[in-house]
C-alpha cells in the first residue's frame, strides 16, 4: 500500500504513472470526506504469489475498488471484482512519448472522480 486511511470507503490502484493519478483523486476525495487507500501494485505477478491473507488485507473484498491504467484495462478485473471499475485507454492510438502519455492520463483524473461519486 502506498497510502491508506482508516477503514477506507474505496481503494485505488494503479502502477508507476497511474499512481499520481490515483493520489490526486485521493486528495479530492478526501477533502470530501472519502476516506481512501492507494494501492500500488507494479507487478500483477508479484502480487498474485503472495499469501491470500496479505492479498485479502490489500484488497479487502468488502471495499469498492478502482484501477488506473495508462493502457488497455485488460486483466484489472481480476484485482478490482464485478463491484470495482477500471478506468484506462481501451483505444487505438493513445500511445506516444511519456511526458504526451502522461498529459493524456491527466484526462483520466476527473473520469475518476466522476467514477467514484457514482457508487
Amino acid at each position: 500500500m502506498l497510502s491508506d486511511a482508516p477503514n477506507p470507503q474505496v481503494i485505488l490502484i494503479g502502477t508507476g504513472s497511474e499512481v499520481s493519478a490515483a493520489e490526486d483523486a485521493a486528495k479530492l476525495l478526501a477533502g470530501e470526506g472519502i476516506r481512501v487507500r492507494i494501492v500500488s501494485m507494479p507487478s500483477w505477478k508479484i502480487f498474485d504469489e503472495q499469501t491470500a491473507e496479505y492479498k485479502a488485507s490489500v484488497l479487502a473484498a468488502s471495499v469498492p475498488k478502482l484501477a488506473v491504467e495508462a493502457g488497455a484495462t485488460l486483466g484489472w478485473w481480476k484485482y478490482v471484482g464485478l463491484d470495482g471499475d477500471v478506468v484506462g485507454l481501451d483505444r487505438f492510438g493513445a500511445s506516444a512519448p511519456g511526458r504526451s502519455c502522461l498529459r493524456n492520463l491527466a484526462s483520466v483524473r476527473p473520469t475518476l472522480r466522476h467514477a467514484l461519486r457514482s457508487w
